[in-house]
């Protein structure tokens, strides 16, 4: 009697991971049929709900190890039009629609989103994930997307939008996003939830944190938190990329004293190691 069961139960568990990719893929859709009929507040929204979707689609498939390459492949299809192709046509309509050559930094943002997809399956899919290499097509959606509901604020109607030339920043936006998207600077997943280590207790922390701030203040939390999170990565590169390239002494330092000749040492071969030395191998990220 219990075998039916758990067959349901288990069926049921598969199905789930698709349901949510499906929905994500529905709040793209809407929200691209909110954006053209103007109704930009629902359109921003719908892409931050297609996210929730997105992310919890693949946390489900995770927990329930029922992940396969076809949801993989879905998801991916998916995430193109609910955060390539939707953010670029709420912004087309909101903020380029009066430049007559606009419509190609939306073309350029969508191109970029496909390319990272496409290049995550390739590179990253399946393996063990630490990172993101690029920024993620989600963060990079939801940032661009929540610009609108960010510029409605009293905060932003009193301090920021006087003097300064909006369209043109959210267009160098779109522009850098786009290339950060194709770019290997890497970004941090979210973190593993657990009570077994400190770590895992600052990650549950912060979740609740983030979850708090963009249920209570959500015109005021997205927009910033995805700005702070496109910078953190170009931080985080300059600073690797920084130290990996200090000399290990002071290159205006002479190595040996004036007139000194090498040794016999200096010259001498160095025996064979046992052992042949390598950079560590980095463990791959992920979408």
């Amino acid at each position: 009697m219990t075998a039916p069961r758990r067959q349901g139960m288990r069926r049921a568990i598969v199905i789930l991971p698709g349901a949510f990719t499906s929905g994500n893929l529905f709040f793209g859709i809407w929200s691209i049929i909110e954006a053209a009929r103007g109704n930009f507040m629902h359109a921003s929204w719908f892409i931050v709900v297609a996210g929730v979707m997105d992310l919890l689609d693949g946390r489900i498939a995770r927990m329930s190890r029922t992940g396969t390459a076809f949801g993989a492949e879905l998801d991916s299809l998916v995430d193109v039009i609910s955060f390539g192709v939707a953010p670029a046509l709420l912004l087309y309509f909101h903020s380029f629609k009066g430049g007559e050559w606009s419509w190609l930094l939306c073309f350029l943002y969508i191109l970029a989103a496909a390319l990272r997809l496409a290049r995550f399956n390739v590179e990253q899919s399946g393996h063990a994930k630490t990172q993101f290499f690029g920024l993620p097509s989600p963060a990079a959606g939801m940032t661009l997307a929540t610009y609108y509901p960010f510029a409605q604020t009293p905060f932003f109607n009193r301090y920021l939008e006087a003097g300064w030339p909006w369209n043109t920043a959210i267009a160098l936006l779109v522009v850098m996003v786009s290339l950060l998207m194709v770019s290997h600077v890497p970004y941090p997943v979210v973190p593993k939830l657990t009570f077994r280590t400190w770590r895992g207790l600052l990650g549950i922390g912060w979740m609740l944190l983030v979850i708090v701030a963009a249920l209570y203040f959500p015109a005021y939390f997205f927009f910033p938190f995805g700005i702070a999170f496109i910078g953190s990565g170009l931080v985080r590169a300059a600073a690797v990329g920084f130290l990996d390239r200090m000399p290990e002494r002071d290159p205006l330092l002479d190595n040996e004293e004036e007139g000194a000749r090498p040794t016999e040492d200096d010259v001498s071969p160095k025996p064979p190691l046992p052992f042949r030395l390598g950079k560590p191998g980095r463990r791959q990220g992920g979408q």
